[in-house]
């Protein structure tokens, strides 16, 4: 498959992609560095054992001074997520409704593609743009081990891609909403709030008994709100979030193809 869209759009996303993985290696790199200097400090265990709704919304769960505990606390659970979805909905908003509205979709369709080959290429583009960022944030968590962070190297592998297929989820939720309105604005929006709702229902649900059986429907939880750094991703976790897209990436396909450019 001749690749044009996709080698376009990695090209018009270079620095974007280069921007978010340096900053937050550089992130990963302090996070880990500092551990040793926290891992005996009981106050903080202490601290959200006392505030555990504030530990809930920020995805704390178990010991914040075991390696686990603190990677959740300070990367998994939160800024990871958090990151790589700016990432991945900003494309996901801007490949196709983005292009519209800039005019630039038009040059995108007046080469011999047809709409589901152009989408395709897209996907493919979101899930390269996630794959370089969640591969350096694991490569960084690896050095960890050098700061006393002994986690499963199997278990942080599969979280950190569930994390990545989260992403991808989300951007391809936004491409959607895109696809079927041409507006950007509301596709960023309507992916960002879903997300928010999914984060919200998997972190409160231990303290909100009314939420318990809605997080089965958030990706946070199947992704990393189910303590999966201590136990790894369960197969049905990661059958739910690689279903989710890919019935995403057929929807923004049969949206595109109902789309009027004119």
């Amino acid at each position: 498959m001749n690749a044009e869209i996709l080698s376009l759009d990695l090209t018009f996303r270079r620095k974007s992609i280069i921007g978010y993985s340096i900053g937050m290696a550089v992130y990963v790199l302090v996070v880990v560095a500092l551990y040793p200097a926290f891992k005996d400090s009981s106050s903080l265990d202490a601290l959200t054992a006392d505030s555990s709704g504030v530990a809930a919304l920020l995805g704390i769960s178990g010991s914040l001074t075991s390696p686990t505990g603190w990677m959740n606390a300070n990367l998994y659970a939160n800024f990871f997520p958090l990151l790589i979805l700016m990432l991945t909905i900003g494309y996901g908003a801007a490949c196709i409704a983005g292009q519209e509205h800039d005019g630039h979709l038009e040059l995108v369709m007046s080469l011999p593609f047809t709409r589901s080959r152009v989408v395709a290429q897209k996907t493919l583009c979101l899930i390269v743009q996630a794959l370089i960022f969640a591969v350096v944030v694991l490569a960084c968590t690896l050095i960890g081990r050098g700061f006393q962070l002994s986690i499963d190297t199997t278990d942080l592998a599969t979280t950190t891609a569930a994390v990545m297929v989260l992403g991808i989820d989300f951007g391809l939720l936004a491409m959607v909403v895109g696809a079927a309105t041409g507006n950007r604005g509301l596709a960023i929006g309507a992916a960002a709030a879903v997300a928010a709702a999914s984060y919200l229902a998997s972190s409160m649900a231990p303290l909100v008994s009314w939420l318990s059986p809605i997080r089965y429907l958030s990706l946070f939880y199947w992704s990393v709100g189910n303590n999966q750094l201590e136990h790894g991703v369960a197969l049905g976790g990661a059958a739910v979030l690689i279903g989710t897209g890919a019935a995403l990436a057929a929807l923004a396909i049969h949206n595109f193809k109902r789309h009027d450019l004119s």
